[in-house]
């Protein structure tokens, strides 16, 4: 009987696990929640999402909205949930994280070709074919062994969290409800500074007291999750340019365009609770409280949860795997998530679903399977992590520099815009016919 192994029920484990079964595959899900839980996790329950409520941008004209409607089209589980649990978020995909995760908990628990394992796997099983999904914070027993079939070492970068804070104890007085540039009606709060409020919460930000974190100085700081205070010390300004950019804001106390500006975002379908947008941090949790306390409506925030930074690891794919995320030197055995170097939730995601995709083919014993190319952004990042000739690998997200170019010039203001409607047709054209590969196979 056809039968994978899939270790870690996070988003890349639930994907692949989900699809697999589709597919007519029986699948032994090994999680080791709830008798062992990571620094960054706090529910039992699966697909548990830490850093940010976020999913990104929805529209396909941008590379991660793109992957999300690829997704769509081929079945994902992770973006049903996501759009079964979204809340606003202007021109994003948010979602309320506690009902993502049980909708996603419950739709594996009751899949009758999924047989779910509590407990912690603590050596790669020896099985015929295996997706390794267990996240960036593997470590133990496991990550040893992992290490010692891989033969080529490992990566390091740090990630972190943004704080969130009671929707109740925001200043409203101070602060107000608006979408950047009128998008998406008014889903975010904003608390906009002058330029004497910006510089003195910059100056307290630099110098505010860290939490010690082993060898952060030393290591990789991945772009899309940079601590606000390592941003703060690129420049005074930098900021003004990143997560408090004012453009496409308007106070309404002033009528003018605020010196700078801090988003909080709904983190729940209730909208009792606010991620402060951007704001990334390693700050000690009573540094959070004074300093993000002196920007204006946050005098006196309730944190719910202040913010964390932790080392995540990653394989250097490039020499380890193929297109398909199996190891070159081991066929059968597969990783999948941001230990692949995918960085963010939806890319984690994408690479569950091929690795699934790819595990079900070889038990099912189809040589001549279907591969989406760079035309695709699912295929892009495939390809990324497979590249060998890729040097100083480092964690990557969607984005169209990796698809491939389209022959044809656009102009005009618009012309990028334009060019990202054409590469998102050209790509979902190619995505149906993946879909409809995959949908001859589904078990209906």
């Amino acid at each position: 009987m056809s039968r994978v192994t899939v270790v870690g029920a996070g988003l890349a484990g639930c994907e692949a696990a989900h699809l697999i079964a589709s597919l007519g595959v029986d699948v032994d899900l090994y999680e080791m929640k709830p008798g062992r839980m990571s620094p960054a996790h706090h529910s039992s329950g699966f697909a548990e999402l830490v850093c940010s409520n976020s999913l990104r941008a929805a529209a396909v004209t941008n590379a991660v909205g793109l992957l999300k409607e690829e997704l769509r089209r081929l079945g994902s589980l992770i973006m049903e949930a996501a759009d079964k649990t979204s809340v606003p978020a202007g021109g994003a995909l948010a979602v309320d994280r506690n009902e993502f995760s049980a909708y996603i908990t419950e739709a594996v628990s009751i899949d009758p070709r999924i047989n779910i394992i509590n407990e912690e796997v603590t050596s790669v099983p020896e099985g015929d074919t295996v997706v390794i999904a267990t996240g960036p914070l593997t470590d133990g027993a496991l990550y040893e062994s992992i290490m010692s079939i891989l033969g080529n070492g490992d990566l390091h970068f740090f990630d972190a969290a943004a704080p969130i804070v009671s929707l109740d104890s925001i200043d409203m007085t101070k602060a107000f409800r608006q979408s950047r540039y009128g998008k998406g009606g008014d889903d975010y709060i904003n608390c906009p500074m002058n330029r004497e409020e910006y510089l003195a919460f910059y100056n307290a930000l630099v110098n505010a007291e860290r939490a010690d974190v082993k060898d952060f100085d030393k290591e990789v700081v991945f772009e899309g999750c940079m601590p606000i205070e390592t941003m703060a010390s690129r420049g005074e300004d930098t900021m003004r340019f990143g997560p408090l950019k004012p453009v496409g804001l308007t106070d309404p106390r002033t009528g003018e365009e605020p010196y700078a500006c801090l988003q909080l975002r709904q983190d729940d379908r209730e909208g009792s609770m606010y991620n402060l947008v951007g704001f990334q941090t390693r700050l000690k949790f009573g540094e959070q409280k004074r300093v993000f306390g002196m920007i204006p409506g946050l005098e006196n925030a309730e944190f719910l949860r202040y913010g964390v930074m932790h080392r995540n690891t990653y394989i250097n794919s490039p020499l380890l795997l193929n297109p398909h995320y199996e190891m070159n030197s081991r066929p059968g055995l597969f990783f999948a998530g941001q230990m692949t170097g995918v960085e963010g939730y939806v890319e984690s995601t994408a690479s569950g679903l091929m690795a699934g995709y790819y595990a079900a083919m070889r038990e099912l014993g189809v040589e001549d399977v279907y591969e989406p190319d760079s035309d695709t952004v699912i295929g892009s990042m495939a390809n990324y992590i497979s590249d060998s000739s890729v040097k100083n690998f480092v964690p990557m997200n969607a984005n169209f520099g990796l698809v491939s170019p389209i022959a044809v010039k656009f102009k005009g203001k618009d012309k990028k815009k334009q060019k990202n409607e054409a590469l998102a047709q050209r790509a979902l054209a190619k995505i149906d016919g993946f879909a409809h590969i995959i949908e001859s196979v589904r078990i209906k």
